[in-house]
């Protein structure tokens, strides 16, 4: 029985779970075991400002689920961070890494800051403030963070500096993400792109068609989705419109990706094209489309503009854009839609590779890193997509129990259950 006053309770994942109750069997135990973070961590963080102010910024990292290995999870700036956000990021990377069959548990962390209102050495101390925070809770075999919104290799670097100095060591392994020069692994900057990439062309609604036939809309153009734009049109496939958080373009014959990553790189955002649409993200989304690719924030599909949504597979490269109630109006119309815990893994992927990197100390080149990413993503797929035939269901479900039984044995297997 779920105690709904319980504060320990992520709510989000509680929903979540109860909507699988009915397709997997799971005891007041489990439940009690999946619904909850494991280790929650809440603080503020004062920071010097260049006036020579001290402003205080609230910052979080949660460690919901380590039965598999260490805890995983990228930290985000962000002004939307708050405690519940990051309780269910973190239950979904740990159903993230048990899905990709990796040897970590998982975990997220962030900071409720813009940080373009910050100059690059407040950002710096914020950043080495918030390691100064957690160190006693991360280590390369206890939680390892990650890049994740608004978060790069830069400030990756700064945090596992930070928590070297306070160890007396260097700690490479303590962070993903960073810096080729301090353990970074090649090719970690586009792994979630290409891995989502990866899993698009094995579909067999996809893999036999001719690429130019297929129109691809992405919203969101960070790293992400820029990413996975360019990897696409680079494989021959035509994108139909992108947007970023401004807006975006559309032209039915498809973009020139290369011309509108080059025109944001020298705005700062997607601009206005002569020739070519100017459209809202509302109607991005909306599009007629075969492939719908939500590479923003999360929550862009909702029950308020599911029905509207004209695309045959939706690829989810942002962390939860489509809400419980949205997937229920989207299964009815026959809707395919490949999870986020599987479709953006390639980024957890890489960073495991990076960790194993950071463990032997041999370094592996851009071509052996995306050659395993390939193996792994696919097989991973290949797994979830098994189950999905197996017990006639859709790949959210499938992956929800490829992850859910194998965290649950874990737990089994240590005398947790």
């Amino acid at each position: 029985m779920l105690i709904k006053h319980d504060k320990n309770i992520c709510e989000i994942c509680n929903t979540r779970l109860e909507n699988l109750l009915k397709d997997i069997k799971l005891s007041d135990s489990e439940l009690m075991m999946l619904n909850r973070p494991k280790r929650v961590l809440t603080f503020n963080i004062p920071l010097r400002m260049d006036s020579g102010e001290i402003r205080y910024f609230n910052g979080y990292r949660i460690q919901y689920n380590d039965a598999l290995g260490p805890t995983k999870g990228g930290i985000r700036f962000h002004l939307d961070v708050d405690l519940e956000e990051v309780k269910t990021l973190s239950f979904l990377m740990a159903l993230k890494c048990a899905v990709s069959d990796l040897p970590f548990g998982g975990a997220k962390g962030g900071i409720e800051v813009n940080p373009k209102k910050l100059s690059q050495s407040e950002l710096e101390r914020l950043s080495r403030g918030y390691i100064r925070e957690i160190h006693n809770f991360i280590g390369p075999h206890v939680d390892i963070p990650a890049p994740d919104i608004n978060t790069n290799s830069q400030i990756m670097a700064w945090m596992m500096d930070e928590y070297s100095k306070i160890k007396g060591r260097f700690v490479p392994g303590v962070i993903t993400g960073k810096p080729i020069e301090l353990g970074g692994s090649k090719g970690r900057v586009v792994a979630t792109a290409l891995g989502g990439a990866f899993i698009l062309r094995r579909l067999p609604e996809i893999e036999k068609l001719n690429p130019k036939k297929i129109k691809i809309v992405i919203q969101g153009f960070g790293n992400v989705g820029s990413n996975i734009a360019r990897i696409l049109f680079d494989w021959g496939y035509k994108i139909i419109a992108v947007s970023d958080v401004k807006g975006g373009v559309y032209n039915e014959k498809g973009l020139d990706i290369k011309k509108i990553i080059q025109k944001q790189k020298e705005k700062g955002f997607i601009p206005e094209i002569e020739g070519i649409k100017k459209i809202t993200n509302k109607e991005l989304l909306e599009l007629d489309c075969d492939v719908l690719i939500p590479a923003a924030t999360s929550h862009q599909i909702t029950k308020d503009n599911a029905s509207a949504i004209k695309t045959k597979i939706i690829l989810e490269m942002a962390n939860a854009p489509t809400t419980p109630e949205a997937d229920s109006i989207l299964f009815k119309r026959d809707i395919k839609i490949i999870p986020d815990t599987i479709a953006n893994s390639g980024g957890v992927i890489v960073s495991y590779f990076e960790w194993v990197q950071n463990s032997s100390n041999e370094y592996w080149s851009e071509k052996k890193v995306f050659k395993k990413l390939e193996a792994k993503i696919t097989r991973a797929f290949d797994r979830v997509a098994s189950t999905c035939y197996s017990e006639k269901c859709d790949l959210r479900l499938a992956a929800n129990m490829v992850a859910i039984r194998k965290i649950i044995q874990a737990e089994k297997l240590r005398g947790n259950l």
